[in-house]
């Protein structure tokens, strides 16, 4: 009966966790997020972000059944009930040519995901995570060509640009053994979430006069599909090389778009904004389609059974061939590559807790889908992290993940922004055999 109390209990604080996801928007500051889809999110949990995130060729972790929707396939080597569940933060700093350096942070619930086997040799998973992240706002001040670059200057006229909201992803996963060797799996998800962009029209100094705001929304609902497989050459009885594949199918969302020109004016008193006066268009598009790329990704990783882990990735998108409502998005196709690993000192120590711990470590590159003025937007960072046990309970097991991220993003060539940023996760992690049966002498 504590068994099943202590399920209920995790599910229900798990489910409170979903609205607040579900909800949250603006969780990152990157002028970047303004195009396409917005920051695109890795499919990937803490534990695999320390590790350079990679995923596609791993399954289970220094004994621990983790999940990994980067890949379904590894669900078929889940032996215990999963749950895990995280908070993410970032800090960035932007830095331009000119203009002192700005900084700005953000905080989310990053995920929440169960695993559960349905019989000895598969099992299935589901969650909720996010898919991509808009969130931005910057401001260009010109004159009208017979004024000066004076902030007092009446003649000048401020272009205010700004984006706001995300997609998250619902899950639903299953992953089986084929043969001792081969796994497969495969998710259908559900994609969902508004994207909201701002531009508006500011005369500063010209109290009384209209301003206008144009506003393009997209309410985005629709689904898509994850295969994947894990092919495992065992080299000795713990010794194991892993080849992985996982792929997003191309998939068609659907999309109700909104085009809004309003006018507004600016509080004398304050400078801060009224409230719209006057709605010029309002045109909507009811059932509007956004056509998603094929992403593929291809992993291999080494494991020493409960002493270490190392491996790498490589992604690329076909980013080129997104549209919203029949046009081109005009993005070029994303490349990334990613290394890392964790080890163990002694998985079975009785006299030191740190011996007990996994030290996580690697490091990634991405060509983004963003280029500017025919400059590739990059990315790079190092990555770190931790696996904390936590004391066990019988059948149940826990560990607490930290994850850092340490990066940069974009350039300050051609007049463009550099961002550099930390990134931690955090998550807490359970296995436990809720549905085990006991016998009784």
């Amino acid at each position: 009966m504590i068994r099943y109390f202590r399920a209920l209990t995790v599910f229900l604080l798990s489910v409170a966790i979903v609205p607040a996801m579900a909800q949250s928007t603006a969780t990152t500051s990157s002028p970047y997020s303004k195009y396409g889809l917005g920051l695109i999110d890795p499919i990937l949990l803490p534990q695999n972000v320390a590790m350079g995130g990679i995923g596609t060729a791993t399954n289970n972790i220094n004994g621990y059944n983790n999940i990994n929707p980067l890949n379904p396939s590894s669900y078929a080597n889940i032996r215990f009930t999963a749950i895990d569940a995280g908070l993410y933060s970032n800090f960035v700093s932007f830095s331009k040519s000119g203009v002192p350096n700005q900084t700005s942070s953000n905080f989310r619930f990053s995920h929440v995901t169960f695993a559960m086997p349905v019989t000895q040799h598969s099992a299935l998973s589901f969650g909720l995570m996010p898919y991509s992240e808009l969130g931005y706002k910057y401001k260009q001040t010109l004159n009208r060509g017979y004024g000066t670059s004076s902030p007092a200057d009446t003649n000048l006229t401020n272009n205010v640009y700004s984006g706001e909201g995300g997609l998250s992803k619902f899950y639903l996963g299953y992953g089986i053994n084929v043969t001792k060797a081969l796994t497969i799996g495969a998710n259908a998800s559900y994609i969902f979430g508004k994207l909201k962009q701002y531009s508006s029209t500011e005369y500063p100094q010209l109290y009384g006069v209209f301003n206008s705001r144009q506003e393009i929304s997209n309410s985005i609902g629709g689904l898509n599909y994850d295969f994947g497989a894990q092919y495992t050459v065992t080299l000795a009885e713990d010794r194991h090389l892993v080849f992985g594949y996982s792929g997003s199918a191309s998939t068609k969302l659907n999309t109700e778009s909104t085009f809004l020109v309003s006018q507004y004016q600016i509080d004398a008193s304050t400078g801060d904004e009224d409230v719209a006066r006057d709605t010029t268009v309002n045109r909507k598009t009811p059932n509007g389609k956004i056509q998603l790329p094929m992403i593929h990704h291809f992993g291999v990783s080494y494991q020493l059974d409960r002493k270490f882990l190392v491996g790498a990735d490589y992604s690329m998108g076909n980013w080129s061939k997104l549209s919203i409502n029949g046009v081109n998005q005009g993005l070029q196709n994303s490349q990334s590559f990613n290394i890392g690993g964790q080890f163990n000192p002694n998985s079975n120590s009785l006299h030191s807790y740190w011996a007990l711990v996994d030290y996580r470590f690697g490091a990634h590159f991405e060509k983004t889908y963003v280029t500017i003025n025919n400059q590739d937007i990059k990315q790079m960072g190092v990555t770190f992290g931790l696996g904390l046990p936590l004391a066990a309970n019988g059948s149940s097991f826990y560990k607490v993940n930290i994850a850092g991220d340490l990066g940069r993003r974009g350039t300050m060539s051609n007049g463009l922004i550099r961002e550099t940023y930390f990134n931690l996760h955090l998550s807490f992690t359970l296995n436990d055999k809720w549905f085990q049966k006991y016998k009784f002498d």
